[in-house]
């Protein structure tokens, strides 16, 4: 299986600070790229029994504190994760890249919680995460933390994949709202779940079979919330062979409709023959069962982001 990857990040026309970040690490080889590594794109993977893992963060938080966020979550993710390539790290060795990425994201909330509370600059500090585990196999893992998305573009249907976790959301699965309310409400920027916004969280996890020629797509807010999936759609199929160029223009279309918030891209083709050819654009989502999150007495652990970065 081989995935080629484009990602962008851009501050938008409004915001003077970029807090969104994303990751792409190659779990065999323990190369990683985040938003401050753009070179080289578009980046080209071939999966092998390790996988695959991208991810966006959103911090929120304010100056220092929602940059400090979204970094320490893409990088504490991968300083969990990388290890695999050698040894189960953090997994047991039956547990899948899916499963291991779960538990490096409850472990990243805490790291992220202990922070907040050790330095007053970061004090309330929190990010959104969204991030795909691909497998050996052609399994999509999906593991969400707040309202950043993931979408899976086959043949020429899109589908959303995750749902946020979000006050808007709720009111509108319980009839209180029309979607098109919900992009102007009052209470629009409220998610339910943040990393470090408290010590316990609970990921929504989800896993989808891949096909031939599938393309994911994850995203901040700062796209979702200016383009409509089937623009997303439309973006992606006029620029599939470039997926650096697809990114930019995701970008740059929302910032033509106002930018008024950071905008991260991570768009990832798969081909390969042991992927199955799609007999139907047919997109099934299995959810997995919630686990417990560690509470307020497990031990982090001792990443260090004290100067601030990640």
């Amino acid at each position: 299986m081989i995935a080629t990857v484009g990602a962008k990040t851009d501050t938008g026309r409004v915001r003077r600070d970029n807090e969104d970040n994303y990751l792409i690490l190659d779990v065999a080889t323990g190369r990683a790229w985040t938003a401050k590594q753009e070179e080289r794109q578009p980046f080209r993977f071939e999966i092998g029994a390790r996988g695959l893992v991208v991810a966006v963060a959103d911090g929120m938080g304010g100056a220092l504190a929602g940059d400090v966020a979204s970094r320490m979550a893409v990088e504490t993710v991968r300083e969990m994760i990388a290890p695999l390539r050698d040894a189960p790290g953090i997994c047991a060795a039956q547990k899948s890249l899916t499963e291991c990425l779960r538990e490096a994201v409850i472990y990243t909330n805490l790291v992220i919680h202990h922070r907040s509370l050790d330095d007053p600059r970061c004090n309330g500090m929190g990010a959104t995460f969204t991030g795909a585990a691909i497998e050996s196999g052609g399994q999509l893992g999906l593991v969400q933390i707040g309202d950043s998305r993931a979408y899976l573009l086959r043949e020429k249907r899109i589908k959303l994949l995750t749902r946020d976790q979000s006050l808007v959301q709720n009111l509108i699965d319980t009839g209180q709202i029309s979607e098109e309310e919900a992009r102007t409400h009052i209470f629009r920027n409220v998610i339910l779940q943040a990393l470090g916004a408290q010590s316990e969280i609970w990921p929504v996890t989800s896993r989808v079979a891949l096909c031939s020629d599938d393309l994911l797509l994850l995203c901040s807010d700062g796209l979702s919330n200016k383009l409509e999936a089937e623009e997303m759609r439309d973006l992606l199929l006029e620029n599939r062979d470039d997926l650096r160029a697809a990114c930019e223009k995701l970008v740059a279309c929302a910032n033509e409709r106002g930018g008024e918030d950071n905008i991260t891209v991570v768009a990832v083709h798969l081909t390969g023959d042991d992927l199955p050819a799609a007999d139907s654009t047919e997109i099934a989502i299995e959810t997995l069962p919630i686990v417990d999150a560690p509470d307020e007495t497990t031990e982090a652990p001792s990443t260090d982001h004290r100067d601030g970065s990640a």
